[in-house]
């Protein structure tokens, strides 16, 4: 007869009740009052008695979890990760593609995710084919369609594509399926500046939206209901529309969205005359940019390919390693038995320097594999921020800054017919939207790097700081600035801004200098305050502002050094080499 423990009996019930309330399907409807942590030890659990296809839909509840809890998060995509591993170790092809398809979908929130999400929902549509799965076959269409509408121009036939697959979710009775296509179909007439057309496949989407209960999808449609009344220029009326999706889309918790009607919420705003609002709204669409592009969650996630690109690297190190001592255990027992003869001797020598030679070569290799991969998803990162910042710099200026000097100019031009009580806080109030909106331009993207270079921009910025701080700021210049990619000018001048800002917000200090000095070797950039001094043993590994500005003069080559004593002030020393000029080619 056959004991069990009470741990194992407890594991049984628990595999029974899971059994009985039909596996792990059930768990995508656990509501978010589940806790994590309990879902994590059931895992733990399941993982541990080897009950990987459990393990796997439960990975897959716990990443909708997350999703529910953060909106667009590193966890959910670690969890949906973690099941597509255990759908392959139990060999389930039809729960490992359907994973591809919902990691897929995910990825396509971020732009600059859409080569990986393409990749993703390709092979799970080829999959589904063979397969003759005609509803996982719409959804793959769907999320390639989806990535096809935010190409410039609009790709020839993508209209007639989404036609047929509106037609083919009627055909299998997806009702699901058939709003998001014409919610695609709406977006894609839109584009096209079709308003009669995309406002009816938009309302038709709605009303099945509607049926369905599918808050994201009703917020998509709104949002497309405002584009078209603000193409026939009902401003009023598109606000409306961008807010009953915007209230939807802040409990979905969906920052990209949110971010979206911002812009275009300032944009209505601004063609009725209401600028103050608009200025408002404009200020929530940076916000939300920030927190989307700039959060160290949205940065894991984009880098997600790549790291796993490396761990992959990291396997095949070890299998290398594996077989280098499978090969030396093999070469020992071949020495022991040829050692008689001199010539098995020289034999057995020269097969295990060649296996040496190869095996290092190996390493080597594996090793610049991961190096270059680790540079490739850090210049990923940093294009992605200075990309982003440069585009909202030049909507200010271009959009909001024009709107308001020609707001200014109007004014001007009939000041005469304003009382003064009324001309003086307008202009006023105007000049400080005006400086305000030049500030946040040139913070996002700063004209004097662009058309002078890193000195008398380095020279400007901290101009500006002494005219708006106590705080004394002082530079020095000593040598002459070898010339610079505008990839590494960016960088140096992130990194010294880092640092004044931090000094002006936590040292408290009376004088700072900024000291650069170049020679024939090195450039050598100091930052040095009076001010309070911290303990940077602990800030270094917590700090993710340190974090940024390390990896950032790593890529260049270079190093950096804090020294601070509490009460004695702070001292930042870079060294870079003088070979920074040429990082763009990389």
């Amino acid at each position: 007869m056959r004991f069990y423990s009470p741990r194992s009996a407890w594991r049984i019930i628990f595999l029974f009740l899971i059994i009985l309330s039909g596996g792990f399907q059930s768990v995508k409807a656990v509501s978010d009052t589940t806790s994590v942590d309990s879902l994590k030890k059931q895992i733990y659990l399941l993982v541990q008695d080897k009950h990987y296809s459990q393990a796997a839909k439960a990975y897959d509840s716990l990443g909708k979890i997350y999703h529910r809890q953060y909106g667009y998060n590193k966890y959910t995509m670690d969890s949906y990760l973690s099941s597509l591993k255990y759908y392959s170790l139990m060999g389930d092809s039809l729960g490992y593609f359907n994973q591809y398809l919902v990691i897929g979908d995910y990825y396509s929130q971020d732009y600059f995710m859409h080569a990986y999400a393409e990749k993703y929902l390709k092979k799970a549509q080829q999959y589904f084919e063979r397969t003759h799965n005609m509803p996982k076959v719409i959804e793959a269409r769907l999320g390639l369609d989806n990535i096809a509408q935010h190409i410039e121009p609009t790709p020839p036939g993508l209209k007639t594509h989404l036609r047929e697959t509106e037609r083919l979710s009627v055909r299998y009775k997806r009702p699901y399926s058939q709003a998001y296509a014409l919610s695609l179909l709406a977006n894609t007439y839109s584009r096209d500046k079709q308003p009669d057309s995309a406002y009816y496949f938009a309302s038709r989407s709605l009303i099945i939206s509607n049926q369905l209960k599918v808050n994201w999808l009703i917020a998509l449609n709104h949002f497309y209901l405002g584009l078209v009344e603000q193409f026939r220029n009902n401003s009023m009326a598109a606000i409306e529309e961008y807010q009953k999706s915007y209230n939807l889309s802040k409990a979905e918790n969906s920052l990209g969205m949110m971010r979206e009607l911002s812009r275009h919420t300032a944009d209505s705003y601004s063609r009725m005359g209401d600028y103050k609002k608009a200025y408002d709204w404009s200020q929530k669409m940076l916000d939300y940019t920030v927190q989307f592009y700039a959060s160290e969650q949205t940065k894991s996630i984009r880098l997600q390919e790549l790291d796993s690109q490396i761990k992959t690297l990291a396997v095949e190190k070890q299998l290398v390693e594996e077989q280098s001592r499978n090969q030396h255990v093999l070469n020992s027992a071949l020495f022991i038995g040829l050692i008689i003869s001199v010539i098995g001797v020289f034999t057995l020598v020269y097969l295990r320097r060649q296996q040496t030679l190869i095996d290092h070569q190996h390493t080597v290799i594996a090793q610049q594999q991961i190096r270059q991969l680790e540079l490739k998803s850090l210049r990923a990162m940093i294009e992605g921020q200075e990309g982003e910042r440069s585009r909202i710099a030049r909507d200010l200026h271009d959009g909001l800054g024009i709107q308001l000097s020609r707001i200014k100019l109007f004014i001007e031009a009939h000041q005469e017919e304003l009382p003064s009580t009324v001309k003086d806080p307008l202009n006023q109030f105007l000049d400080e939207a005006c400086a305000e909106t030049r500030l946040i331009s040139n913070d996002l993207r700063p004209y004097a790097l662009s058309t002078f270079g890193l000195v008398p921009a380095l020279e400007d910025l901290v101009q500006k700081l002494n005219l708006v701080n106590q705080t004394n700021l002082i530079l020095d210049h000593y040598g002459e600035m070898p010339p610079l990619s505008d990839e590494a000018a960016v960088m140096i001048y992130r990194v010294v801004q880092e640092l004044l800002n931090n000094a002006l917000k936590h040292a408290h200090a009376q004088v700072v200098t900024v000291q650069l000095m170049v020679n024939e070797e090195t450039t050598l950039i100091s930052v040095d305050d009076d001010g309070l001094g911290a303990d940077f043993d602990n800030l270094l590994s917590t700090g993710s502002g340190m974090a940024n500005i390390k990896s950032r003069i790593a890529y260049l080559g270079g190093h950096v050094m804090w020294q601070s004593e509490v009460g004695k002030g702070t001292s930042v020393m870079i060294s870079l080499p003088i070979a920074i000029r040429s990082v763009a080619h990389y």
